[in-house]
């Protein structure tokens, strides 16, 4: 008997047409290959040409926490003004540190609200150590310690700037939700082609890597003055790299160890990078999988003419056999040529 939880999914997953995601990644022992992982990559130029394409990129994926800075851009447009720390904690999938559960305590003061304003889920802190230590002094999960806690907190203050109703803020017919929704179109200029409910509890939009590559593309290009909302997102996360997730994580690394780069990581495999140039990488590992995801973002810089050599660490992790590398994680020669892929988008041409 099939279980409640699953009754609304109406066709069997054996009759789905499965996503043709290529081989980007492999973990080898001792000259055998141990493990594989499957996925899809893009990078495009700032004009939203595909440059360079594995697997599938066209086929719609949920971004998951990917989706933040574009749901932070949309918070700006909004009226939202905070300190650039707090600004890029709205962007966070954060470890769940002091700094991290103050700054979300923080935006909610700062537009007279508290913790029982928030409509996401409870949870421990993201971060090994976090939780560890947050477990040592007895904490519990709570909305304040779980990783979207500053998007949530900055969503509540969004909706107090604007006069609209907190409670139910997450509700898709929100108009909060409704902005948001309106900017992602505009951002990756692709219609979502489903939406549904992330881990949050936020809504969540079925787009292509190349949608969201171009979205990150016009983040990280947009500079000055006349760069509007998209500048203001992508200062803060580059300018507080360890609010966007924490010390110890690959996303802030990254964000140190390559000037100008703007980067964000999502649930299942997901991984989004914005250069200044306006050019972008989208990332997908279909098992979902997280170890596989940074090789493959390098291995994509490198093919772009990036600088890597900062990057080693996140590129090849070594595979350990009692305390001693036996082997490697790392990305395959994944890529394939561009015009295979068509060039066009699938968003309405009046938005």
């Amino acid at each position: 008997m099939i279980s409640p939880a699953l009754a609304h999914i109406p066709t069997p997953l054996a009759q789905e047409r499965l996503p043709q995601h290529a081989p980007l990644a492999v973990q080898t022992r001792d000259g055998i290959i141990e493990s594989v992982h499957y996925g899809s990559a893009i990078a495009t130029a700032a004009d939203g040409r595909i440059l360079l394409a594995a697997g599938e990129p066209l086929a719609p994926f949920y971004p998951r926490s990917a989706l933040k800075p574009l749901q932070a851009v949309a918070m700006v447009r909004a009226g939202l003004d905070l300190p650039d720390e707090l600004l890029a904690l709205t962007a966070a999938s954060h470890s769940g540190a002091a700094a991290h559960r103050d700054g979300a305590l923080r935006i909610l003061n700062l537009h007279g609200l508290t913790p029982a304003d928030l409509e996401n889920s409870t949870d421990l802190p993201y971060g090994a150590r976090e939780r560890e230590d947050w477990l040592g002094d007895g904490g519990q999960p709570t909305q304040l310690a779980q990783n979207c806690s500053g998007k949530h907190a900055a969503m509540a203050a969004t909706c107090v700037i604007n006069g609209w109703p907190v409670r139910g803020y997450l509700d898709p017919e929100h108009p909060l939700q409704r902005l948001v929704a309106q900017t992602v179109v505009d951002l990756t200029g692709e219609d979502p082609q489903r939406t549904t409910t992330d881990g949050c509890g936020t809504p969540l939009f079925a787009l292509t890597l190349r949608g969201m590559a171009r979205a990150f593309g016009r983040l990280a290009a947009a500079g000055g003055s006349n760069g509007g909302a998209e500048a203001v997102v992508a200062r803060a996360m580059r300018s507080n790299p360890a609010m966007v997730a924490g010390e110890g994580r690959d996303v802030t690394a990254l964000m140190r160890l390559v000037p100008g780069l703007l980067a964000k990581d999502g649930f299942e495999g997901v991984q989004l990078v914005g250069l200044p140039d306006g050019r972008a990488i989208a990332v997908k590992v279909s098992d979902g999988g997280d170890r596989a995801r940074m090789p493959v973002t390098v291995r994509l810089l490198a093919a772009l003419d990036v600088d890597t050599s900062p990057l080693d660490r996140l590129a090849a992790i070594p595979v350990l056999g009692g305390g001693r590398p036996v082997g490697l994680l790392r990305a395959t020669e994944f890529l394939a040529a561009p015009s295979s892929f068509p060039q066009t988008s699938n968003a309405s041409d009046d938005l």
